[in-house]
């Protein structure tokens, strides 16, 4: 888990036409909130966020907002939504969700595949069913991925989340014993290209054949 600091400043008015003002000013209208505080308006530097982002990744960095008004309160907080402009890319509003360092969170965890199979190296297809998992933890035990061995995955084995082991307090809440990774046989995989084929063709069959009666 990333620690990242960031500045933040409180703003006393809300609505669009201050969103409006504060864009044109190179700030980013934003917003802090959670179970045990009230929401807070904030305003932050449009460069300031932009460099937070690059340093850590958005849903799993902790950020510790340095919120100032006159005295600097501290605040850690996750990155809950940010919007953007879909054509500029432009910030249009970030909300933050504060913390408890003490408390555990959700929080979605890169699945990877490491190692190369035994049933990929006799022809085999290795599919990630799962690319994220949910992880249940404190937020400085929060993994950068989860990392699986598939070296001894054969042809028709699969890894189901009740297989993967964490370290220390890391739960993975799942509630059904889904699969994550699975390796294929090609022959599968191409008897299922070959029937969705003759399907088509037999589509096409008999739109040639409504047509040529629709000519009669």
């Amino acid at each position: 888990m990333d620690f990242v600091e960031l500045k933040a400043n409180i703003r006393k008015t809300s609505g669009s036409g201050v969103a409006r003002t504060l864009r044109s000013a190179g700030k980013v209208p934003g917003v802090l909130y959670g179970p045990s505080v009230d929401p807070i308006l904030l305003s932050l530097d449009v460069n300031e966020l932009e460099t937070s982002l690059k340093k850590g990744k958005m849903g799993m960095s902790i950020y510790n907002l340095a919120i100032q008004n006159g005295n600097t309160t501290n605040r850690s907080a996750m990155i809950k939504e940010l919007q953007t402009d879909p054509i500029t890319r432009m910030f249009l509003h970030v909300d933050f969700y504060e913390i408890a360092l003490d408390r555990k969170i959700k929080v979605n965890v890169p699945l990877i595949p490491i190692g190369k199979s035994k049933g990929v190296e006799l022809g085999g297809i290795l599919q990630v069913i799962r690319r994220e998992l949910e992880v249940f933890c404190l937020p400085n035990e929060v993994p950068n991925s989860i990392e699986i061995d598939v070296t001894d995955l054969e042809i028709g084995d699969s890894v189901h989340v009740e297989d993967i082991s964490l370290d220390g307090g890391i739960e993975i809440p799942a509630e059904v014993n889904f699969t994550v990774i699975t390796v294929i046989g090609a022959r599968v995989d191409e008897e299922l290209e070959e029937e969705a084929e003759e399907v088509e063709g037999e589509g096409a069959e008999e739109g040639d054949a409504s047509e040529s009666k629709g000519d009669e």
